[in-house]
């Protein structure tokens, strides 16, 4: 069967397309023939090469969707022809964290994809707890985008950065796939949406997304503006994944006693912050990845309802995935790049 696959660390230039062994479904396990499978910036990194341990060569590719093929011996609650997504969370199962249901807490967390081979080939094994039944009418492209980019968000705004109705949520970096996600979420949850991209063209889709204001960062500098926009007050809660080109703004837009959530670092891993600040302001840094088992089923049940609609830049042929991954490393994309087998 065929993957997209990469030998060494590297550019774009180093996945390619080859033939690997079939897998099988082993006790526990279903096999999953993957129709949709979607990027991540996790992708880049983990091909660039980032201090973990995982497969080489290696096969990325964290959000999956397709159809049950196979049952392995003792998995229950799943059945051949079925139509699925995949949870990318893999842990122990035994840990206080896990016994509390706070899974990426877990000593042993794993992300398929980026600790295991993922879903950028065509056939998959996974947990048959990790695959949950999707609706006949969401498309396998729509399901594949959800898991990674909305759970993220769905944690990050309403489980670490609790906010709620009424309170003034900034997402930065909006026009991407967890941003975006984390703008429906918070317009779901009834906050005032504040958010930033760049470009005419993204301000009008995040606008689109239901964002309230939507700040371009090459004719703004956003915590000035926003600071204005709330009647110089600030934000009860800020969503950060741009890390250092963001973070002083981020931390300046901020209301007292408001939270920063972030989930990521796409720009570098620095985030300076003058500590007068942290506790006159009294604000919390909050960190958060991924989500847990209820958390992923909260946003999967949002999602099917409508509630929640995935944003999809383009889909490619799995023979395209170099070049998929170098349209998410220009950051040209608005919303989630989709691999089809």
């Amino acid at each position: 069967m065929r993957a997209a696959i990469f030998h060494e660390n590297g550019g774009p230039e180093v996945v390619r397309i080859e033939d690997v062994p079939r897998p099988a479904a082993g006790p526990g396990q279903v096999l999953v023939r993957v129709r949709a499978a979607a990027l991540n910036h996790l992708d880049l990194w983990v091909r660039r090469g980032i201090p973990i341990e995982t497969t080489m060569p290696h096969v990325g590719g964290s959000d999956v969707a397709g159809v049950v093929e196979e049952v392995g011996e003792g998995a229950r609650g799943v059945a051949v022809g079925e139509r699925v997504v995949v949870d990318p969370s893999l842990s122990c199962g035994r840990c206080e964290w896990c016994a509390s249901g706070e899974v990426p807490l877990c000593p042993d967390y794993r992300i398929l994809g980026e600790h295991t081979d993922g879903g950028f080939t065509e056939l998959l094994a996974v947990p048959a707890a990790n695959v949950y039944r999707i609706p006949d009418d969401l498309s396998f492209e729509a399901a594949a985008a959800l898991p990674v980019s909305y759970m993220t968000a769905w944690r990050a705004v309403l489980g670490r950065g609790r906010v709620r109705p009424g309170e003034d949520v900034l997402v930065l970096g909006a026009s991407g796939g967890t941003a975006s996600a984390a703008v429906q979420v918070a317009k779901l949850a009834g906050a005032r949406v504040f958010a930033v991209t760049s470009g005419a063209e993204n301000v009008a889709r995040v606008r689109a997304l239901g964002a309230d204001v939507v700040y371009d960062r090459d004719d703004t500098d956003f915590s000035r503006q926003v600071f204005q926009d709330t009647g110089r007050r600030g934000v009860d809660v800020v969503v950060e994944n741009v890390g250092e080109a963001t973070w002083k703004g981020s931390v300046r837009a901020l209301v007292r006693g408001g939270r920063l959530v972030c989930y990521g670092a796409t720009t570098g891993p620095r985030g300076d912050i003058d500590l007068r600040v942290l506790f006159w302001k009294q604000v919390e840094i909050i960190g958060t990845t991924m989500a847990s088992r209820p958390e992923f089923q909260a946003m999967l049940r949002a999602a099917f309802r409508g509630d929640l609609v995935p944003v999809i830049d383009s889909v490619m042929p799995l023979e395209r995935a170099r070049e998929a991954h170098e349209r998410l490393e220009a950051g040209g994309q608005f919303g989630k790049i989709i691999l089809v087998p």
